[in-house]
Formats: C-alpha cells, sequence, structure tokens
C-alpha cells in the first residue's frame, strides 16, 4: 500500500499556461499613450478573397467579378471592408501579449475606409494607444487603428477599444 505522502512525490506538477510569457507582462497603469504596436504586414491575395467571402458570406460582385468592377470604375476586385479591417486584429501583434490574463475583452470598433484595397496590395497594420481611461476596477485602452498599403497611403483609419483588469 503507497501512502499519500509517496504518491504524489512521483506526480508532475500542473502545467500553468500563463508561465510562460512571450513578453514581459505589464498591468494597466504600466501602458503610455503613445505607445505603438504595428501587426504584421499581409499581402492580400486571391485566396484571401475567396476565404473572406466564404467566412462572411458576402458575396457581392465587387469582390469577385472583375468585368462587374471595371464597369464600374475599379481598377480591380475590391477587397471587403471588414477584411481589411481584421488585419488591425490587435492579436496579430504583441498588444495581448502584453497585457496578457488582465485582458477582458475587445469592446468596440470604428472605421473609415479611405481607399480601395486590391488583390496583391500589401497591408501595413499599426495600433496605437491614444488614451487610458482608468475606472474603479477596470481600464478602458483606447487605441487609433490604421492601414497603409505598400505605397504608404492610408486605407483605413479607426479606433479599438479594449477593457483590462487592473
Amino acid at each position: 500500500m503507497v501512502d499519500a505522502a509517496h504518491a504524489d512525490a512521483g506526480r508532475q506538477p500542473e502545467f500553468d499556461p500563463l508561465s510562460r510569457p512571450l513578453v514581459p507582462l505589464r498591468g494597466f497603469d504600466e501602458l503610455k499613450v503613445g505607445e505603438r504596436y504595428p501587426c504584421p504586414a499581409r499581402t492580400i491575395t486571391m485566396a484571401h478573397f475567396s476565404a473572406f467571402q466564404v467566412v462572411s458570406g458576402d458575396n457581392h460582385p465587387i469582390h469577385y467579378d472583375r468585368a462587374y468592377c471595371q464597369a464600374t470604375g475599379h481598377p480591380d476586385l475590391l477587397a471587403h471592408g471588414l477584411q481589411v479591417l481584421s488585419a488591425t486584429a490587435a492579436g496579430a501583434g504583441l498588444f495581448p501579449h502584453v497585457i496578457g490574463p488582465k485582458l477582458i475583452g475587445f469592446v468596440e470598433v470604428q472605421a473609415k475606409f479611405l481607399k480601395g484595397v486590391f488583390p496583391d496590395d500589401t497591408l501595413y497594420p499599426l495600433l496605437e494607444i491614444t488614451e487610458l481611461v482608468r475606472q474603479r476596477t477596470t481600464g478602458l485602452v483606447h487605441m487609433r487603428a490604421t492601414v497603409e498599403n505598400q505605397k504608404g497611403e492610408l486605407v483605413l483609419e479607426g479606433r479599438h477599444s479594449y477593457l483590462l483588469r487592473l
């Protein structure tokens, strides 16, 4: 018969997934207005167009019919606006890793689509902290979201808001 003390001796400690942060964790009060969090650049291909069409269900011909696009004055297929907005997903960059388990959720988004995005355009998304609103037990992080194309043209400008535990 094995007593409880000897049974625990051979057991591995439970794995803690929070014990291996990608970057040093920081709390709300350690964040600063002006901090910038670039997301990886990505080139939008026809595969992205097709995948987003399937996911969104948006099958407007402006996204898949070149003749329709040209007849309406566009040089090529036009990327879905929400597809361009999705390039600003904070999870693609380091911000959610910096705040770690303090993140409660993504609570608001606003965007203006300033220029068209076409097949083979490369997008360069950036999030920048513009305002920190400390509340009683939580804090709001407001970020400017921008996306530039390979020509340096601003194609999207908007705002994200995240709710964090203090």
